[in-house]
């Protein structure tokens, strides 16, 4: 299938390893020149030296994007080194778990900069750049406590499930616009901090997602906005 992203220019944050990495490695495979992010500058470079190997077009930004001004920095770099940007993949690491009752407001604001304001804040700094062009995708990496809360990941459920809301709400304002927003809910995947944490029961594999991720940024999914897309082996047991 032609997924249509030849020399589109994608941002893809927190992607120096697992499902951020995988799905700057698929995107490239796709075509499209990729702009990668992370806070550690080695694995950042390995992974940008993986994809150019690969014949990829790749371009590597130190940042830590839970930092307000990352966004626009980003976007600048991804302007100046390709001229446009088309698609916005936005990941962050999740917080720690804490059961509702006990975590502090200060862990609850901790949780909502980074795996809620810190996509908005990306998002808003992307649009302007796919609104000129009349296309565009944002796709942002959460988790399956979006679909289904889990016990002891009370920062998670909250701050997830917050961004669902913005974007739900975000999708439709954008829709006549060509710009699709969606929402990939990853379950367990064999990735080397699932790995470390001695997680078991079946995974997923990174390359996989990756390209469920490549798809939804494509021309064909044209059509898809506003919804959430669980990539759990069926983990969810949720009708909605």
């Amino acid at each position: 299938m032609e997924l249509g992203l030849k020399n589109r220019t994608a941002l893809v944050t927190a992607s120096s390893k697992g499902l951020g990495r995988a799905s700057a490695m698929a995107l490239a495979q796709e075509g499209a020149n990729v702009v990668i992010c992370a806070r550690g500058e080695q694995a950042l470079a390995a992974t940008a030296d993986e994809i150019a190997a690969a014949g990829g077009s790749v371009h590597a930004m130190v940042a830590d994007v839970t930092e307000p001004g990352s966004p626009a920095a980003l976007v600048a770099g991804c302007l100046e080194r390709y001229g446009s940007l088309d698609i916005l993949v936005a990941n962050a690491g999740g917080p720690p778990p804490g059961r509702a009752l006990d975590v502090s407001n200060e862990q609850l604001l901790d949780a909502l900069d980074a795996n809620l304001l810190t996509s908005i804040r990306l998002a808003k700094e992307a649009l302007p750049q796919m609104r000129k062009r009349g296309w565009g995708r944002v796709c942002f990496i959460t988790s399956i406590t979006v679909r289904q809360p889990i016990p002891g990941l009370s920062l998670s459920n909250t701050a997830r499930a917050g961004l669902w809301g913005w974007a739900k709400t975000a999708a439709q304002d954008l829709a006549p616009e060509g710009i699709t927003m969606n929402l990939v809910c990853p379950g367990l995947h064999a990735t080397d901090r699932v790995k470390e944490l001695g997680s078991t029961g079946p995974m997923g594999e990174p390359e996989d997602f990756g390209k469920v991720v490549a798809f939804l940024c494509s021309e064909p999914a044209a059509f898809i906005s506003g919804t959430t897309i669980g990539v759990d082996g069926a983990a969810v047991m949720g009708l909605l």
